[in-house]
């Protein structure tokens, strides 16, 4: 499998990033700014989870002459014309749509939160790459469209029509409107399942930022389950790698972005144990029907088309979370982390 070369990451180049504030998003803009890009970001800044650490991620981004920061919500039509004529001067070379609602338990709640976020606000980035001549997106997926039926580990060509959460579907029909797009338009694709991603600032619904607040301030580790449930961990600096190696044209691609070594949820406790020297106080709950049992990514697309293998194990990206939350930790450990 051949891709023509990567879209050189130079400052003749401009990038626009949905979602910059967000945990991938933002090392997608570090890693591009360091390499001379100039960034676009645009981010509601929300409040699907704490925004102090949206703020705290911004907050890295914005002293680099190369980004140019737009607060829109990427479900607002009217503020994507709005900006699209702001940076009309601007050549945009491609769109990397990181701007999703995450999160599977709370899609189950508020299906119409994922719908608005991840498939109208697709659609919109969609139509303004097509308005634009912008010949290139990226868009975020999810390995959780793999469900609960597919072997593992979980290879791309494996059926996705399953979706066993509403966050699930909103990321498959997001997948299929970027079809569409290519079919119709054109537009070049890259589509990224990524699996669970974690790592400094990470996002504190997710369990590693849990894990390690929970833990170091002696506060009890909710587990959902017996704790045997297994994720393909990956390293944020990894994911954000892999995500820019994505600006490649392809035509229509879609690629795991994974460890490829799982790690079970009672492991990782006993890891976070030992990097911070304090006990867990596990305290067990009922499983949830939308969770998935395990997930396992199959990476040999990866490697094949963008040439990319994750670079940090999970033992090494664990201790850089536990000494950021080290820094961080006057604020850090006020971050909610509510399970329900």
């Amino acid at each position: 499998m051949s891709t023509s070369p990567l879209i050189e990451t130079s400052s003749r180049h401009t990038i626009l990033v949905a979602g910059c504030a967000g945990f991938i998003g933002w090392k997608v803009c570090e890693q591009l700014l360091t390499s001379g890009c100039t960034v676009v970001g645009v981010d509601n800044l929300n409040d699907a989870y704490d925004a102090r650490l949206k703020e705290w991620r911004l907050a890295q981004l914005q002293p680099a002459p190369g980004f140019h920061f737009h607060r829109a919500d990427i479900t607002d039509r009217a503020a994507l014309k709005h900006l699209s004529d702001a940076i009309a001067s601007q050549k945009v070379d491609a769109v990397i749509n990181l701007a999703a609602r995450a999160g599977v338990r709370y899609s189950v709640v508020n299906p119409w939160a994922y719908v608005d976020t991840n498939v109208t606000g697709t659609l919109n980035l969609l139509e303004l790459c097509r308005e634009a001549g912008i010949p290139k997106i990226v868009l975020a997926s999810s390995s959780s469209l793999y469900g609960r039926e597919n072997p593992l580990p979980y290879t791309e060509h494996q059926p996705t029509e399953h979706p066993i959460s509403p966050y699930a579907a909103s990321k498959k029909a997001a997948e299929a409107l970027c079809y569409t797009y290519h079919f119709l338009h054109g537009i070049d694709v890259t589509v990224f399942r990524y699996f669970t991603v974690y790592g400094p600032a990470g996002r504190p619904d997710m369990m590693p930022f849990r894990l390690v607040q929970w833990i170091s301030e002696g506060r009890p580790v909710v587990v959902y389950g017996d704790g045997s449930q297994s994720r393909d961990f990956t390293f944020v600096d990894d994911i954000a790698r892999g995500t820019i190696a994505g600006l490649a044209r392809v035509g229509f691609e879609v690629v795991n972005l994974g460890s490829d070594r799982p790690v079970s949820l009672l492991d990782a406790i006993r890891l976070v144990e030992a990097l911070t020297g304090r006990p867990a106080q596990v305290e067990h709950r009922p499983a949830q029907a939308a969770d998935m049992p395990a997930t396992w990514a199959d990476i040999g697309k990866a490697q094949r088309l963008i040439g990319w293998r994750p670079a940090v194990s999970f033992e090494d990206g664990m201790a850089r979370l536990v000494d950021w939350y080290r820094q961080q930790r006057a604020w850090a450990k006020d971050v909610s982390t509510a399970t329900d």
